[in-house]
Protein backbone atom coordinates (compact mmCIF):
# COMPACT_ATOMS: atom_id res chain seq x y z
CA UNK A 1 0.00 0.00 0.00
CA UNK A 2 1.15 3.77 -0.99
CA UNK A 3 2.17 6.16 1.94
CA UNK A 4 -0.78 8.60 2.54
CA UNK A 5 1.36 11.49 2.13
CA UNK A 6 2.05 10.55 -1.41
CA UNK A 7 -1.41 9.66 -2.77
CA UNK A 8 -4.74 10.39 -2.94
CA UNK A 9 -6.64 8.38 -5.48
CA UNK A 10 -6.91 4.81 -6.16
CA UNK A 11 -9.35 3.77 -8.93
CA UNK A 12 -9.69 -0.25 -8.96
CA UNK A 13 -10.74 -2.23 -12.05
CA UNK A 14 -10.89 -5.61 -10.81
CA UNK A 15 -11.06 -7.36 -7.29
CA UNK A 16 -7.97 -6.24 -5.28
CA UNK A 17 -5.96 -9.74 -5.23
CA UNK A 18 -3.27 -10.57 -2.88
CA UNK A 19 0.42 -11.24 -4.53
CA UNK A 20 3.95 -10.90 -4.37
CA UNK A 21 5.28 -7.42 -3.63
CA UNK A 22 6.42 -5.89 -7.16
CA UNK A 23 9.78 -5.08 -5.59
CA UNK A 24 10.89 -8.82 -5.64
CA UNK A 25 8.75 -9.60 -8.82
CA UNK A 26 12.38 -8.97 -10.55
CA UNK A 27 13.83 -11.83 -8.82
CA UNK A 28 11.53 -14.17 -10.48
CA UNK A 29 11.74 -13.21 -14.03
CA UNK A 30 11.39 -16.83 -15.48
CA UNK A 31 8.13 -18.39 -16.48
CA UNK A 32 4.29 -16.75 -16.07
CA UNK A 33 4.91 -13.31 -14.99
CA UNK A 34 1.27 -13.65 -14.24
CA UNK A 35 2.27 -15.68 -11.31
CA UNK A 36 4.33 -13.37 -9.54
CA UNK A 37 2.21 -9.96 -10.20
CA UNK A 38 -1.12 -10.26 -9.06
CA UNK A 39 -1.98 -6.00 -9.61
CA UNK A 40 -0.46 -3.53 -11.77
CA UNK A 41 -0.38 -0.47 -10.30
CA UNK A 42 0.23 2.60 -12.43
CA UNK A 43 1.47 6.00 -10.92
CA UNK A 44 0.23 9.49 -12.25
CA UNK A 45 0.87 12.95 -11.11
CA UNK A 46 -0.67 16.21 -9.43
CA UNK A 47 -0.26 18.42 -12.86
CA UNK A 48 -4.13 17.77 -13.12
CA UNK A 49 -6.98 18.11 -9.93
CA UNK A 50 -7.97 14.51 -8.69
CA UNK A 51 -10.96 14.38 -9.66
CA UNK A 52 -10.61 14.84 -13.44
CA UNK A 53 -6.94 13.02 -13.69
CA UNK A 54 -8.38 9.80 -12.33
CA UNK A 55 -11.39 9.93 -14.49
CA UNK A 56 -9.71 10.69 -17.43
CA UNK A 57 -7.41 7.16 -16.66
CA UNK A 58 -10.16 5.09 -15.46
CA UNK A 59 -10.58 3.97 -19.02
CA UNK A 60 -7.03 3.59 -19.49
CA UNK A 61 -6.65 0.85 -16.52
CA UNK A 62 -9.35 -0.66 -18.30
CA UNK A 63 -7.67 -1.66 -21.59
CA UNK A 64 -4.30 -2.03 -19.63
CA UNK A 65 -6.41 -4.63 -17.66
CA UNK A 66 -7.93 -6.42 -20.07
CA UNK A 67 -4.71 -6.73 -22.36
CA UNK A 68 -2.03 -7.69 -19.38
CA UNK A 69 -4.96 -10.28 -18.36
CA UNK A 70 -4.54 -8.69 -14.45
CA UNK A 71 -5.95 -6.27 -12.66
CA UNK A 72 -4.36 -2.51 -13.18
CA UNK A 73 -5.00 0.29 -10.54
CA UNK A 74 -4.82 3.74 -11.29
CA UNK A 75 -2.76 5.89 -8.02
CA UNK A 76 -2.52 9.15 -8.15
CA UNK A 77 0.59 11.16 -5.88
CA UNK A 78 0.14 14.38 -4.29
CA UNK A 79 3.12 16.08 -5.81
CA UNK A 80 5.34 15.33 -8.73
CA UNK A 81 7.96 13.46 -6.44
CA UNK A 82 5.75 11.31 -5.12
CA UNK A 83 5.42 9.46 -8.03
CA UNK A 84 9.07 8.92 -7.58
CA UNK A 85 9.77 7.62 -4.55
CA UNK A 86 6.51 4.84 -5.00
CA UNK A 87 8.77 3.81 -7.93
CA UNK A 88 11.61 3.93 -5.91
CA UNK A 89 10.08 1.86 -3.19
CA UNK A 90 8.71 -1.21 -5.53
CA UNK A 91 5.35 0.66 -4.96
CA UNK A 92 4.36 1.34 -8.67
CA UNK A 93 5.62 -0.83 -11.70
CA UNK A 94 4.19 1.91 -14.14
CA UNK A 95 3.94 6.02 -14.39
CA UNK A 96 3.57 8.54 -17.25
CA UNK A 97 5.77 11.77 -15.69
CA UNK A 98 7.22 14.89 -16.76
CA UNK A 99 10.72 15.27 -17.85
CA UNK A 100 12.10 17.16 -15.28
CA UNK A 101 10.81 14.38 -12.75
CA UNK A 102 11.91 11.73 -14.91
CA UNK A 103 15.23 13.73 -14.56
CA UNK A 104 14.64 13.44 -10.53
CA UNK A 105 13.95 9.24 -10.93
CA UNK A 106 16.98 8.58 -12.79
CA UNK A 107 19.00 10.44 -10.48
CA UNK A 108 17.44 8.54 -7.23
CA UNK A 109 16.82 5.03 -9.23
CA UNK A 110 19.52 5.04 -11.80
CA UNK A 111 19.16 2.36 -14.55
CA UNK A 112 16.26 0.91 -12.42
CA UNK A 113 13.76 3.08 -14.63
CA UNK A 114 13.73 3.84 -18.23
CA UNK A 115 11.12 5.41 -20.33
CA UNK A 116 9.89 3.51 -23.20
CA UNK A 117 7.95 6.19 -24.94
CA UNK A 118 6.06 9.30 -25.59
CA UNK A 119 3.33 11.05 -27.10
CA UNK A 120 2.87 12.83 -30.40
CA UNK A 121 0.54 15.41 -30.47
CA UNK A 122 -1.89 15.99 -33.48
CA UNK A 123 0.21 18.31 -35.66
CA UNK A 124 3.08 15.61 -35.37
CA UNK A 125 5.48 17.18 -32.73
CA UNK A 126 6.97 15.04 -29.81
CA UNK A 127 7.76 17.90 -27.64
CA UNK A 128 6.13 21.01 -26.11
CA UNK A 129 6.42 24.17 -24.01
CA UNK A 130 6.76 26.03 -20.72
CA UNK A 131 4.89 29.27 -21.45
CA UNK A 132 4.66 32.12 -18.98
CA UNK A 133 0.76 33.11 -18.91
CA UNK A 134 -1.22 36.47 -17.22
CA UNK A 135 -4.66 37.65 -17.03
CA UNK A 136 -5.58 38.83 -20.49
CA UNK A 137 -6.41 42.27 -19.52
CA UNK A 138 -3.87 42.74 -17.47
CA UNK A 139 -0.65 45.48 -18.48
CA UNK A 140 2.02 43.25 -18.96
CA UNK A 141 2.90 42.56 -22.39
CA UNK A 142 6.77 40.99 -21.46
CA UNK A 143 9.02 39.34 -18.73
CA UNK A 144 10.12 42.69 -17.89
CA UNK A 145 6.73 44.47 -17.20
CA UNK A 146 6.74 41.04 -14.34
CA UNK A 147 9.80 42.80 -12.67
CA UNK A 148 8.41 42.96 -8.96
CA UNK A 149 5.36 41.05 -9.34
CA UNK A 150 4.46 37.59 -8.03
CA UNK A 151 4.91 34.40 -10.23
CA UNK A 152 3.21 30.87 -9.66
CA UNK A 153 5.28 27.63 -10.53
CA UNK A 154 3.00 24.69 -10.42
CA UNK A 155 5.84 22.12 -8.92
CA UNK A 156 9.57 21.83 -8.15
CA UNK A 157 10.00 18.71 -10.00
CA UNK A 158 7.71 20.06 -13.03
CA UNK A 159 9.87 20.62 -16.45
CA UNK A 160 7.19 23.15 -17.58
CA UNK A 161 6.33 24.53 -14.64
CA UNK A 162 10.05 25.65 -12.85
CA UNK A 163 12.76 23.35 -13.86
CA UNK A 164 12.55 24.67 -17.71
CA UNK A 165 11.69 28.52 -16.61
CA UNK A 166 13.86 28.63 -13.84
CA UNK A 167 17.15 27.87 -16.16
CA UNK A 168 16.03 30.02 -19.67
CA UNK A 169 15.26 32.73 -17.45
CA UNK A 170 18.85 32.58 -16.05
CA UNK A 171 19.97 32.58 -19.11
CA UNK A 172 17.95 35.67 -20.31
CA UNK A 173 19.77 37.58 -17.28
CA UNK A 174 17.19 37.10 -15.01
CA UNK A 175 17.42 35.51 -11.52
CA UNK A 176 14.04 34.53 -10.72
CA UNK A 177 14.51 35.01 -6.95
CA UNK A 178 15.55 38.61 -7.36
CA UNK A 179 13.50 39.56 -10.65
CA UNK A 180 9.65 38.65 -9.32
CA UNK A 181 8.58 40.42 -6.16
CA UNK A 182 7.01 36.84 -4.98
CA UNK A 183 7.49 33.40 -5.84
CA UNK A 184 5.29 30.14 -4.73
CA UNK A 185 4.75 26.63 -5.90
CA UNK A 186 0.83 26.28 -6.55
CA UNK A 187 0.36 22.90 -6.53
CA UNK A 188 -0.46 22.09 -9.71
CA UNK A 189 -0.49 23.31 -13.36
CA UNK A 190 -5.03 24.04 -13.06
CA UNK A 191 -4.15 26.15 -9.60
CA UNK A 192 -1.80 28.50 -11.08
CA UNK A 193 -3.90 29.89 -13.49
CA UNK A 194 -6.75 30.23 -11.67
CA UNK A 195 -4.30 31.79 -8.93
CA UNK A 196 -3.51 34.35 -11.80
CA UNK A 197 -7.41 34.55 -12.63
CA UNK A 198 -8.38 35.27 -9.08
CA UNK A 199 -5.29 37.52 -8.49
CA UNK A 200 -3.71 35.58 -5.93
CA UNK A 201 -0.42 35.66 -8.69
CA UNK A 202 0.43 37.93 -11.63
CA UNK A 203 1.81 35.33 -13.51
CA UNK A 204 1.67 31.39 -14.16
CA UNK A 205 4.09 29.14 -15.55
CA UNK A 206 2.36 26.30 -17.48
CA UNK A 207 2.58 23.64 -20.35
CA UNK A 208 1.66 24.74 -23.72
CA UNK A 209 2.04 22.32 -27.38
CA UNK A 210 0.40 24.41 -29.66
CA UNK A 211 -3.03 26.53 -30.26
CA UNK A 212 -5.17 23.53 -29.36
CA UNK A 213 -3.02 21.42 -26.97
CA UNK A 214 -1.77 22.42 -23.26
CA UNK A 215 -3.05 23.22 -20.20
CA UNK A 216 -4.78 26.55 -20.38
CA UNK A 217 -6.93 24.89 -23.69
CA UNK A 218 -7.91 22.02 -21.65
CA UNK A 219 -9.16 23.78 -18.40
CA UNK A 220 -11.18 26.12 -21.28
CA UNK A 221 -12.59 22.88 -22.65
CA UNK A 222 -13.41 21.56 -19.15
CA UNK A 223 -14.80 24.60 -18.21
CA UNK A 224 -12.91 25.42 -15.61
CA UNK A 225 -11.97 28.92 -16.88
CA UNK A 226 -13.53 31.29 -19.88
CA UNK A 227 -12.09 31.03 -23.15
CA UNK A 228 -9.52 33.64 -23.71
CA UNK A 229 -9.10 34.45 -20.41
CA UNK A 230 -4.84 34.77 -20.14
CA UNK A 231 -2.50 35.44 -22.73
CA UNK A 232 0.97 33.73 -23.19
CA UNK A 233 3.98 36.22 -22.27
CA UNK A 234 7.11 33.67 -23.19
CA UNK A 235 7.75 30.45 -24.41
CA UNK A 236 10.53 28.00 -23.56
CA UNK A 237 12.77 25.79 -26.49
CA UNK A 238 10.72 22.92 -27.26
CA UNK A 239 10.90 20.43 -24.51
CA UNK A 240 10.36 16.26 -25.29
CA UNK A 241 7.28 14.89 -24.19
CA UNK A 242 6.34 13.46 -21.10
CA UNK A 243 7.44 9.81 -20.70
CA UNK A 244 6.05 6.81 -20.04
CA UNK A 245 8.15 5.20 -17.74
CA UNK A 246 8.73 1.10 -16.52
CA UNK A 247 10.77 0.04 -13.41
CA UNK A 248 14.07 -2.29 -15.34
CA UNK A 249 13.49 -4.49 -12.77
CA UNK A 250 10.06 -6.28 -13.47
CA UNK A 251 9.94 -9.79 -15.20
CA UNK A 252 11.06 -9.69 -18.85
CA UNK A 253 7.62 -10.85 -19.86
CA UNK A 254 5.71 -8.27 -17.86
CA UNK A 255 7.48 -5.46 -19.75
CA UNK A 256 6.88 -6.97 -23.30
CA UNK A 257 3.67 -7.13 -22.83
CA UNK A 258 3.30 -4.09 -21.55
CA UNK A 259 5.06 -2.56 -24.36
CA UNK A 260 3.16 -4.39 -26.97
CA UNK A 261 -0.42 -3.21 -25.38
CA UNK A 262 1.21 0.65 -25.28
CA UNK A 263 1.86 0.56 -28.68
CA UNK A 264 -1.17 -1.22 -29.64
CA UNK A 265 -3.31 1.81 -28.18
CA UNK A 266 -3.35 4.26 -30.39
CA UNK A 267 -5.50 1.84 -32.85
CA UNK A 268 -6.79 -0.97 -30.77
CA UNK A 269 -8.60 1.70 -28.61
CA UNK A 270 -7.83 5.45 -29.80
CA UNK A 271 -10.37 7.13 -27.56
CA UNK A 272 -9.15 5.59 -24.15
CA UNK A 273 -5.76 6.86 -25.81
CA UNK A 274 -6.32 10.07 -26.66
CA UNK A 275 -8.23 10.39 -23.28
CA UNK A 276 -5.60 9.49 -21.09
CA UNK A 277 -2.65 11.43 -23.34
CA UNK A 278 -4.90 14.64 -23.82
CA UNK A 279 -5.62 14.23 -27.41
CA UNK A 280 -2.49 13.47 -28.59
CA UNK A 281 -2.21 11.56 -31.89
CA UNK A 282 0.36 8.49 -31.67
CA UNK A 283 3.10 6.97 -29.81
CA UNK A 284 6.89 7.23 -30.44
CA UNK A 285 9.68 5.17 -28.84
CA UNK A 286 11.97 7.11 -26.60
CA UNK A 287 14.72 6.47 -24.20
CA UNK A 288 16.89 8.17 -21.81
CA UNK A 289 19.37 9.92 -24.19
CA UNK A 290 16.06 11.78 -25.34
CA UNK A 291 16.20 13.47 -22.07
CA UNK A 292 19.55 14.10 -21.16
CA UNK A 293 19.36 17.72 -22.18
CA UNK A 294 16.62 18.13 -19.58
CA UNK A 295 18.64 16.24 -17.17
CA UNK A 296 21.47 18.75 -17.89
CA UNK A 297 18.85 21.63 -16.87
CA UNK A 298 18.18 20.26 -13.83
CA UNK A 299 21.55 19.67 -12.61
CA UNK A 300 22.21 23.04 -13.53
CA UNK A 301 18.98 24.58 -11.31
CA UNK A 302 20.51 22.25 -8.63
CA UNK A 303 23.96 23.37 -8.64
CA UNK A 304 22.65 27.72 -8.41
CA UNK A 305 20.42 26.12 -5.38
CA UNK A 306 23.66 24.63 -3.78
CA UNK A 307 25.84 28.11 -4.61
CA UNK A 308 23.02 30.22 -3.05
CA UNK A 309 23.48 28.17 0.03
CA UNK A 310 26.74 28.30 0.36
Amino acid sequence: MLPRRHLLALVATGPLLAGMPASRSGAHAQGDWRSQVREIRFGISSAENERDAVARHEPLARYLSEKLGVPVRIYRATDYAGVVEAMRAGHLEFARIGPANYALAYRIMGSRIAPIARDIDQAGAEGYYSVIAVKADSPFRTLADLRGRAIAWPDPNSASGFAVPAYYLRKEGIDIERFFGRTGFSGSHEQGIIAILNGTFDAAATFWSNEARGNIQRMTEKGMIPAGATRIIWRSPLIPNSPWVVRTDLPAGLLEAYRAALFAMPSDAPDVFRLASTNARGLAPTKHEDYLDVIAVTEENQRQRRQRRS
